[in-house]
């Protein structure tokens, strides 16, 4: 597995401040949170990782390159 580089991780740091509201988009997991399931962004790790408590209770975090979220309001 390729890691991305720090100017990636920063940008997604950047893009998704602690507190961030998200949606579910897309998760290829068979414990993932269903599509369309909102959370709050707890951080982002040293993968681009993005950090979710998910508002059912879920844990995964969104793998950077592999699932995805988008920002929403509120």
């Amino acid at each position: 597995m390729r890691f991305p580089s720090k100017e990636i991780v920063e940008m997604v740091r950047k893009q998704y401040p602690i507190g961030t509201r998200v949606e579910l988009t897309k998760m290829d997991d068979i414990q993932a949170p269903p599509i369309g399931t909102k959370g709050t962004v707890i951080g982002v790790d040293d993968t681009a990782s993005i950090m979710v408590t998910w508002d059912n209770g879920c844990g995964l975090n969104v793998v950077y390159g592999e699932d995805s979220c988008r920002k929403i309001e509120g």
